[in-house]
């Protein structure tokens, strides 16, 4: 089939951790002999930090990484039916502008015999429902949801049984374990600061008990200003800035271990999400201990997937019992990774979008 995404970024993860997905999907289609195009708009806020960050060089580890890889850039005044042109598939991504959601939206209401799907993978519809609101999507034929708090909203909204919970995964033909081992020395947590929704919960559960344990942290991620930086090194963290996320295996690959702190919005009113790095990093092999969060959905094994900290204490404990306990590690390892390659690999997220376009597609035959 011949497959048409609408992204903000493929070429850039500069605080976009979709692209992670994203990429890892399209891959796992192309695989399955799919006609995989991507676009993104010209300009976009994610390619253009990167390219402040970093220059040009940012890109190379997700060209390497991902060699069959390429999007197309289209500027505001490109129309949207000359790019989905004779696609099957067309998949849009809530970080496009309204406007040009509406347009593909109203060229498949207008007879056109693709499949047309909205992707919403942020916290949009419950901390600014306004803002998703404002999307035409009277044209679509259904909504994927990376959680099912979030589905649940869109039900609310009356979408019934044309929304599907589609998680993010790990894309393990490039997240997994080293091939050879090499000595792991400290904590890691690679993630952006954001907008301060966590603030004390990142000195709670990471930097505290790292410090406390004595144990050195490396922190990799952008949008830190000034004072989240002197708290970095109030506690004797390392900042390191931005890292393309293709890297993110060969750093995992050096710790010890790694710590998983919800935004507060999925620890809270949208329960159930993990970040994509709980996927990847289990992928990885690496030893993970988690914040509060509730797996509502029962995506993973809680104590033997990873292990669950109540407290910024009770994660002090888990970090001695881990630099103590090779076992510990070795079988949390296994175990999550076990869980990873059983359920939430991209190979298996692409066989499930497969199977919702072949259940419209159904229902369409059938009201024919």
């Amino acid at each position: 089939m011949r497959i048409a995404y609408f992204t903000h970024s493929l070429a850039s993860c500069w605080n976009h951790g979709n692209a992670h997905f994203l990429r890892g999907v399209l891959r796992e289609l192309i695989a399955l002999g799919h006609d995989v195009r991507a676009y993104e708009p010209q300009g976009n806020w994610s390619l253009a930090n990167l390219l402040a960050d970093a220059g040009d060089a940012g890109l190379d580890a997700y060209r390497a990484a991902y060699p069959e890889l390429s999007s197309t850039s289209f500027s505001a005044d490109t129309r949207p039916d000359q790019l989905i042109d004779d696609a099957d598939i067309v998949i849009v991504h809530e970080w496009n502008e309204p406007a040009l959601v509406a347009e593909i939206g109203r060229l498949r209401a207008r007879g056109g015999r693709f499949t047309l799907l909205f992707h919403d993978t942020h916290h949009r519809a419950v901390s600014d429902p306004e803002a998703i609101r404002a999307f035409d999507l009277s044209g679509y034929d259904g909504v994927l949801a990376f959680g099912e708090a979030l589905s649940e909203v869109y039900r609310r909204w009356g979408w019934g049984g044309r929304v599907w919970t589609w998680h993010e995964a790990a894309d393990t033909r490039l997240f997994h374990p080293p091939a050879i081992e090499q000595d792991r020395e400290g904590l890691v947590w690679i993630g952006n600061w954001g907008d301060g929704e966590r603030t004390a919960e990142l000195e709670r559960f990471l930097l505290a008990p790292a410090a406390e344990v004595g144990l050195g942290l490396d922190i990799y991620g952008v949008r830190y200003p000034d004072e989240a930086r002197a708290m970095l090194a109030s506690h004797d963290a390392r900042y390191h800035g931005w890292a393309p996320n293709a890297r993110a295996p060969e750093i995992f690959a050096r710790h010890v271990a790694t710590i998983h702190v919800p935004r507060r919005y999925y620890a809270t009113i949208l329960p159930g999400i993990p970040t994509i790095r709980v996927f990847e990093a289990l992928a990885c092999g690496i030893p993970l201990i988690s914040a509060p969060w509730a797996d509502s959905e029962g995506l993973f094994r809680p104590d033997r997937d990873y292990l669950t900290a109540q407290d910024g204490p009770a994660v002090t404990r888990h970090i001695g019992q881990l630099l103590l306990d090779p076992d510990l590690r070795a079988s949390l390892a296994a175990s999550g990774l076990e869980t990873i390659r059983a359920r939430h690999t991209c190979a298996h997220r692409a066989a499930e979008l497969l199977a919702v376009v072949a259940q419209l597609d159904q229902t369409r035959r059938t009201a024919a």
